[in-house]
């Protein structure tokens, strides 16, 4: 009797938490549990007996392409004299895991996952690969239930949205290197400070050091993904300060 009790209750609770995600993305679902499907990590569906079809992984299949026909379109008409090749680098760049990531923490949809004892431990609801995947199964849940229309103005609204700063973002340690380099003759250098994980899911936290300051910090599922996320932080906290790099 107990634990029924304790499963109606968590139920609840994570119904609660799904209609809050509802009000945060501005869509209501006509088939509410596409959204749960869409927020459950396979961690979880393995330790609650939950069927493949269950998870979000076929969610995040469908997403992919339908953010991948989006954004070739925005890209098609934003930019009408830029070259097939160049385009195709700007879409690879906006919709990489760590952008897709930036995306969804900016939700927080981390927040709102379903995720297993494991993974909870380890810090998977922070982790790059884990929120983007669930970004795209949020698309293709909506896609699903709404249609195209309601899937792209999902993606306008969380991805393609503040197009300039996210440019900032996909060449982030360049564009720090040369903010430092017109003030110092240091350059700034990354260090890793640890790393988690088993070898197929690791996360790396990176440091982007100029001097012995410490300017930003990141993590991602890559040494990559961390320094590029660490160099953002940095050039954020900068602009912050109008350029002030004592911090």
């Amino acid at each position: 009797m107990g634990s029924e009790m304790c499963i109606r209750d968590r139920r609840m609770k994570d119904t609660r938490k799904f209609l809050e995600l509802e009000k945060k993305i501005g869509y209501e679902f006509e088939n509410f549990q596409l959204l749960i499907n869409a927020m459950t990590h396979s961690s979880y569906a393995n330790e609650h007996h939950i069927p493949y079809s269950g998870n979000n992984e076929r969610l995040e299949f469908l997403g992919d392409a339908v953010l991948e026909v989006t954004s070739s379109e925005f890209l098609f008409h934003k930019f009408q004299d830029m070259p097939e090749g160049e385009l195709t680098k700007k879409r690879a760049s906006m919709v990489c895991e760590p952008t897709l990531a930036l995306c969804a923490r900016e939700i927080p949809l981390g927040d709102y996952l379903l995720l297993g004892k494991g993974e909870e431990a380890t810090g998977g609801r922070k982790r790059d690969s884990i929120v983007s995947d669930a970004m795209e199964a949020l698309i293709g849940a909506i896609y699903l239930d709404g249609g195209f229309a309601n899937a792209k103005e999902f993606i306008h609204r969380f991805i393609l949205n503040d197009i300039e700063n996210k440019e900032l973002f996909y060449d982030s340690k360049t564009t720090l290197q040369e903010i430092v380099q017109g003030q110092y003759e240091e350059d700034v250098h990354y260090v890793l400070v640890k790393e988690e994980g088993p070898d197929h899911n690791k996360s790396f936290y990176v440091e982007a050091v100029l001097g012995n300051r410490v300017l930003g910090e990141g993590c991602g599922h890559t040494k990559k993904g961390a320094e590029q996320q660490a160099a953002y932080c940095a050039i954020k906290k900068l602009k912050s300060k109008k350029g002030d790099l004592c911090i």
